[in-house]
């Protein structure tokens, strides 16, 4: 029995910075990737980070139920393909979504055990800093990511655990603990050790 970790975060918090380290410190751990319409930023590999696809081939998915969710952000659509978590969890890997509340609250329904993990900036400035500091966008864009960051960070007790991005390692250790912990639960451990239990009970 796999876990479905669900992350979010509101632009600018350090989630796929983190997400990355996470996966590199954590075995059997994985992201699921996503289909998005929006154009690749530099260094962004199809298939690895996003699959880049056209509107059209988003919708085609979409309209065949092939999402576990979809939401679109800003101006662009994106969407977590149902039969690609389904053959990870089935593999017996730990899967990350990626994804916003708005997201985590379409997962919840197919995936009830899902884990939310919601990460906040240590404040509102930290969070302008880090989305200037980027040089991604204009101020206008900037501006836009402050108003929708303030209207998405009031969905965190939505989720299963929350964690403050200040220092960057003390984050990263915090979502180490939180997988190790799912992966200690009682569930978990029950049907990893069937004969052992069988044998000392």
């Amino acid at each position: 029995m796999a876990n479905l970790f669900i992350i979010a975060a509101p632009s600018g918090c350090g989630k796929t910075s983190l997400v990355k380290a996470l996966i590199e410190q954590v075995d059997n751990l994985c992201v699921s990737v996503s289909h998005t319409t929006r154009a690749a930023r530099p260094g962004e590999v199809d298939g690895k980070n996003y699959f880049f696809v056209s509107k059209e081939t988003f919708d085609e998915i979409n309209n065949n139920d092939g999402f576990i969710e979809s939401a679109q952000v800003f101006d662009n659509y994106y969407g977590s393909a149902k039969q690609t978590v389904k053959d990870l969890l089935q593999q017996g890997q730990d899967v990350i979504l990626e994804i916003d509340w708005q997201g985590a609250q379409q997962v919840k329904k197919s995936f009830k055990d899902a884990i939310g993990i919601f990460i906040l900036p240590p404040s509102t400035s930290a969070l302008r800093e880090r989305l200037t500091d980027r040089g991604q966008d204009d101020q206008s864009i900037i501006n836009r990511r402050m108003r929708d960051a303030v209207s998405e960070m009031q969905h965190f007790d939505e989720f299963d655990y929350l964690v403050i991005n200040d220092d960057f390692n003390i984050a990263l250790n915090d979502l180490n603990n939180i997988v190790y912990s799912q992966r200690l639960s009682l569930a978990q451990q029950t049907q990893q050790h069937q004969d052992l239990l069988k044998q000392l009970i």
